[in-house]
């Protein structure tokens, strides 16, 4: 059996994060969901966050949002046509997504892709308002923030990670 090394992270003396291999034990045990898995875990509802390139000498931009995702179609996020997200989305053309489930077992999806951004239909703005807030609050919060400079920006996602720790007895 070829030897496996996992890291760790360890604390050390103030400096950071020091990293020691460890030999796993018994077998190895996939915690990576299935495409119907991940599929489903992404359409359930969690606040998503985005990550995209912010420009030469800046880190990502990183930024919780709220989305909407059916399995097989664009990932859809609602957000103001001249914020930070949307102008640094319209640069990169592309930006990833991460949800998580932040109870024990963990799960998280984090996809990444290609980027659209387009005038909204008021029929998805509601979808989404509704879909985390119910069909009343989703409603009122419609009503209180009218569309005016709103854009949605529509993800093709084209790569996929996951994990369900749960599948590791965790």
């Amino acid at each position: 059996m070829a030897e496996v090394a996992a890291l760790i992270g360890v604390m050390s003396s103030g400096r950071g994060m020091a990293y020691a291999p460890v030999e796993p034990k018994g077998d190895a045990v996939s915690v990576s969901m299935s495409s119907a898995e991940r599929e489903a875990f992404l359409a359930a509802v969690h606040v998503g966050v985005i990550a995209v390139a912010a420009g030469p000498d800046r880190g990502p931009l990183v930024t919780p949002v709220w989305y909407n995702y059916q399995p097989g179609a664009p990932v859809r996020v609602g957000t103001g046509g001249g914020s930070n997200k949307a102008r640094a989305i319209a640069a990169a053309g592309r930006f990833s997504l991460c949800a998580q489930d932040e109870a024990p077992p963990y799960k998280y999806v984090t996809v990444e892709g290609p980027a659209v951004i387009e005038p909204p239909e008021e029929a998805e703005r509601i979808a989404i308002a509704r879909r985390y807030l119910g069909p009343e609050g989703g409603d009122a919060y419609i009503a209180a923030n009218p569309g005016g400079d709103q854009v949605i920006i529509r993800m093709t996602p084209e790569h996929w990670q996951s994990a369900d720790f749960g599948k590791a007895g965790g």
